[in-house]
């Protein structure tokens, strides 16, 4: 019998706290194919934040830490100094990245620090009770904006893609979805890039998904698909931000 899918090597059978429809499973699975298929398991170390992704050293085949809520940047950028021949890579939520994280995730972008973040962008704190994030839409619903995000009062969501490709030490950043099997696929690709653009040692880069969360948004899985094409993906628009590979060819 031929196999024609299968678990990838790069995660454990590891049962995910995950809620249904939630698509941190996805985007787990991608990056664990990458990191299979590259050769890069037995290197790779994982920098997992305060968030839903708390616990995925224990999802990922590979060494891990945890750090400190937003500080998975500043630890990441220790632990490649001190390992510069490893693959570190950290995987973070909006909440930690673009709120309690934002000098961090900026200084390590415009240091052009050696490492990939996988960036998860729901547009609420899912694991704390699905508060305001620096991302949630405007109009869109929160428990610490129960009417919805009003820009006049709580100004508007932050483009995380687009400030740090502003960047000099961003080196690639670009933004996917997992909202369809199309998009899966792209986003595949992208974070296999940004894999690849660190071991060629050509600074930062950034993968940002836009994400799902159907308990906090108050949807149904299929729903929650789609309020992303419809409405995340609109304010959040897919595509390369930023790559210097390309810009060495031209």
């Amino acid at each position: 019998m031929t196999t024609v899918f299968k678990r990838t090597q790069g995660l454990t059978e590891a049962k995910t706290h995950y809620c249904p429809g939630c698509t941190h499973g996805i985007v787990h699975r991608l990056v664990g194919e990458v990191l299979e298929e590259m050769g890069l398991l037995e290197e790779a170390i994982a920098v997992v934040p305060v968030g839903c992704a708390v616990m995925a050293t224990s999802y990922f085949n590979t060494d891990g830490i945890q750090a400190a809520h937003g500080r998975a940047p500043a630890t990441a950028t220790g632990v490649k100094r001190v390992h510069p021949d490893n693959t570190v890579f950290t995987y973070q939520g909006d909440g930690d990245l673009a709120s309690i994280g934002t000098a961090e995730i900026i200084h390590a972008a415009a240091r052009g620090e050696k490492i990939t973040t996988i960036f998860i962008n729901n547009g609420i704190y899912g694991m704390t009770g699905g508060q305001m994030a620096p991302t949630t839409l405007p109009g869109m619903k929160a428990t610490t904006c129960q009417s919805g995000r009003d820009p006049k009062i709580d100004g508007n969501p932050i483009r995380v893609s687009e400030m740090l490709s502003t960047l000099e030490g961003a080196a690639y950043i670009q933004r996917v979805a997992v909202n369809s099997p199309f998009n899966v696929m792209k986003a595949r690709k992208a974070i296999q890039k940004a894999f690849e653009v660190q071991k060629k040692g050509l600074g930062f880069s950034l993968i940002e998904v836009v994400s799902s969360c159907p308990t906090n948004w108050g949807l149904t899985p299929v729903k929650a698909m789609q309020f992303i094409e419809k409405e995340m993906i609109p304010y959040y628009p897919l595509g390369v931000y930023k790559d210097i590979t390309k810009e060495a060819e031209s």
